[in-house]
């Protein structure tokens, strides 16, 4: 009889087991058909952008993806051409003046500079840049993408540059597509005004692409469209190394390989954020570079793990690396299956959908708290976001970086006692390590002495994650220093994470003038205005009175 029971009970986890396994499974196959309906349209759109061709930004999706998946973390991270890396390679074909085996060695100095970066500390580093420099080079990017675009929806030429294409804009506006812009208007009103009950079941890039793509060819309008695609497999191209080419083409594959490195990195992390699961950055890096080398020699475009992708595919149940496998193989039965359609898609289409792209990269949710932050992250920002635009996209974020720094150091000396203590009984009050006992550790008290702003965040955000079998905590930030950017979105985070693990969190700000500026920020809605005290012992007697309510 026993042992019937334990060959009973074995029985049942492995069917338990295997019942897991085909959820996760199916789960990967689901989010990886999302992630390909959205990577479609998307990929088309950046290479042609690129300069490198349609049928480069579909191979660049399938190769990277298919490679992050085998050789990277075990994360649904999808891959493959992103705005950033299609505006560099958009500039790298340019001067390349259509020398394919220029722009192919170009490519694979930059896979191979990743592969590099990957052995380095960079990866670790990238959550230490600040937030203005991101904010600024985000904005940057996605205006670059709708200016570069807006000529292709007129149904002229794209330029290779902002400056061009700026100088080019009278002649655009005089020659004007009227069938084109018909188009291209149209696309936009999918994209923008699509209600989210039918974007949840079709994507609105998908739609558009289909319904306008259906409108041109029955209309016969003269517009320029997807010229016929190679649907073969990729063939080799050996790139082309020599000293002057190495020295010459170094800048530009650096800032390639930066770009697709901090791309891929700030995707990671936003993965980690749902899926609760710690990405090796290393790893992560690395597994980008070696797919993005085969996009060279196979003459496909490299890229990143696309945020819009992986979170889509999350979003739809997957939770492992088989997603981007499985995202990558449906790419290429789309690739055979549908060529007559690709063939068929207006150029001016596609600029709308990159128009769209690059306005949802535009990071607007700034706007909110510009009248709040402080001058010099305003500076910062500014500063990225005209480098990036008129200038240089690595040469920005290096500026940025600087600038930060700078400005940290500043800040340090301004205010030299900076330090954030967690709850370490020798840091605190006798009342207050009494509070806690009493409370068997359900309270929990953290103070910030000194600044509370980007250097710091890493830091004390960490602490949260330590705080286990806690369900209020009490954070009493006592400096008379307001919060920057960083530490509003930061402290937005913050809230986020503690609701998730359903924490109750306090916020003590005894000085007037910080307290005003969190009172008229949006996290008090978020919070709930009882929250926000300037008196320590109002939110122990509070914390303390619902534990005992609860109790009761």
């Amino acid at each position: 009889m026993i042992l019937f029971t334990k060959v009973h009970k074995k029985r049942v986890l492995f069917l338990l087991a295997v019942r897991e396994k085909l959820l996760t499974i199916k789960g990967d196959l689901f989010g990886g058909i999302i992630a390909t309906i959205i990577a479609f349209p998307q990929a088309l759109a950046f290479g042609v952008a690129s300069g490198m061709g349609a049928s480069a930004g579909i191979w660049g999706a399938i190769i990277l993806s298919l490679f992050a998946g085998v050789l990277g973390c075990n994360l649904p991270l999808i891959s493959g051409p992103s705005g950033p890396t299609a505006i560099i390679i958009a500039t790298i074909v340019g001067l390349s003046t259509g020398n394919i085996t220029s722009v192919i060695t170009i490519l694979a100095m930059a896979s191979i500079f990743q592969m590099i970066i990957a052995q380095t500390p960079i990866p670790r580093m990238i959550k230490y840049v600040p937030y203005p420099v991101i904010s600024g080079f985000l904005t940057g990017i996605g205006l670059i993408i709708i200016i570069l675009q807006l000529a292709p929806l007129l149904g002229s030429s794209a330029q290779s540059s902002t400056i061009k294409a700026l100088l080019n804009y009278p002649a655009v506006f005089s020659n004007i597509n009227i069938h084109a812009l018909i188009l291209g208007l149209g696309t936009l009103f999918i994209l923008f005004f699509t209600p989210k009950v039918v974007s949840k079941i079709i994507p609105s890039q998908l739609l558009a692409l289909v319904i306008m793509t259906g409108a041109a060819y029955y209309s016969g309008w003269d517009i320029d469209k997807i010229s016929t695609l190679t649907f073969s497999l990729p063939h080799f191209q050996m790139p082309e190394f020599s000293f002057e080419a190495i020295l010459r083409d170094t800048p530009v594959a650096l800032t390639l390989a930066f770009i697709a490195t901090s791309e891929s990195l700030l995707t990671g992390i936003i993965m980690d954020s749902l899926t609760k699961v710690k990405h090796n950055s290393k790893r992560l890096v690395l597994a980008q570079g070696f797919g993005n080398l085969f996009c060279a020699l196979s003459g496909s475009m490299m890229g990143s793990a696309a945020t819009m992708r992986s979170v889509a595919a999350v979003k739809s149940g997957a939770s492992t690396r088989l997603a981007a496998i499985l995202s990558a193989m449906i790419l290429v039965l789309v690739l055979f299956k549908l060529n007559g359609f690709i063939a068929q898609i207006p150029i001016c289409v596609l600029a709308a959908i990159l128009i769209k792209i690059g306005y949802d990269i535009l990071d607007l949710k700034v706007i909110k708290v510009l009248k709040f932050a402080p001058k010099d992250d305003l500076y910062v920002l500014i500063a990225v976001l005209l480098l990036t635009v008129f200038y240089n996209l690595i040469f920005a974020l290096g500026i940025g970086v600087i600038l930060a720094a700078l400005l940290y150091a500043k800040r340090i000396a301004d205010d030299c006692n900076i330090k954030v203590t967690h709850y370490n009984h020798l840091d605190y009050t006798d009342y207050e390590t009494k509070i806690e006992k009493d409370s068997h550790y359900k309270i929990r008290i953290l103070h910030i002495d000194g600044q509370f702003f980007f250097g710091s965040i890493t830091q004390i955000v960490s602490h949260f994650d330590e705080l286990l079998g806690t369900e209020y905590i009490i954070l009493n930030y006592s400096s008379n220093t307001e919060l920057d950017m960083s530490a509003i979105f930061a402290l937005e985070d913050i809230i986020v994470r503690l609701q998730a693990q359903k924490i109750k969190l306090f916020l003590v700000i005894p000085n007037d003038k910080v307290f005003e500026q969190i009172k008229s920020l949006e996290i008090i809605s978020q919070l709930g205005e009882d929250a926000v005290l300037q008196d320590e012992n109002k939110a122990i007697d509070t914390a303390m009175k619902n534990i005992q309510t609860i109790a009761e």
